[in-house]
């Protein structure tokens, strides 16, 4: 586990990141109830600052998940497989939770703007899913191997393959950035490029835990 003085630095950066994700929902009830009222909401959190507060929300919200991560691990490892399994789990339950409370999205071909760090991400709903359901499938098996003895050691390549899945699948989400900027949505998404960088990825994973396999029959 973390020392207490790391415990207690990862609780203070996970309740500043919460802060400021709750001061970004103020911002933004002030600016639907009192709309171009500066004394509710200053001049600072008008229209053209709204996708810089959104952007630093998504920031805050990407701190407070590392710092789950960081809490919840022992080590390297441990850290940055459950801030992995926390955000997989973070994403389904955000489109769960929005479907319950407003019954959007109406499908899971829905278009929505994932992110907006660097350039606007956008794609089906069904994209991020399947991205956070690997998430939180791939850490779960990975800490149970390692519960099971297993030392989790991958070679450079394999990490080079599983950065260039991920990046592909990034360069599906964000290649039409310019219309999610302009508020377009794409006739089409680039499911060939997405899928091409699953399954990249996917492969790094199974040759991975299959090399696990081997070396450490019992896990």
């Amino acid at each position: 586990m973390p020392s207490k003085v790391s415990q207690g630095l990862w609780v203070t950066v996970y309740a500043l990141a919460m802060a400021f994700v709750e001061a970004a929902v103020v911002v933004y009830l002030r600016q639907i109830l009192i709309p171009g009222d500066h004394t509710a909401a200053p001049p600072t959190a008008g229209v053209a600052a709204i996708p810089v507060v959104e952007a630093f929300r998504e920031a805050a919200t990407i701190v407070m998940l590392l710092a789950v991560g960081a809490l919840a691990g022992g080590d390297s490892w441990e850290r940055f497989l459950w801030f992995c399994c926390a955000f997989g789990m973070w994403d389904i339950g955000y489109y769960v939770w929005l479907r319950v409370l407003i019954g959007w999205p109406a499908s899971l071909f829905t278009w929505d703007v994932l992110f907006l760090i660097p350039v606007p991400w956008m794609a089906p709903v069904l994209a991020p899913l399947i991205i956070s359901l690997g998430l939180v499938g791939g850490s779960l098996w990975l800490l149970s191997l390692r519960g099971k003895g297993a030392v989790l050691r991958f070679s450079p390549w394999l990490w080079g393959l599983a950065v260039v899945g991920g990046a592909i699948v990034l360069l599906s989400f964000t290649l039409d950035y310019r219309l999610a900027a302009q508020s377009v949505e794409p006739t089409s998404f680039r499911w060939l490029l997405f899928g091409a960088g699953v399954g990249v990825a996917a492969a790094a994973f199974a040759i991975g835990v299959r090399q696990l396999s081997e070396t450490h029959p019992d896990g």
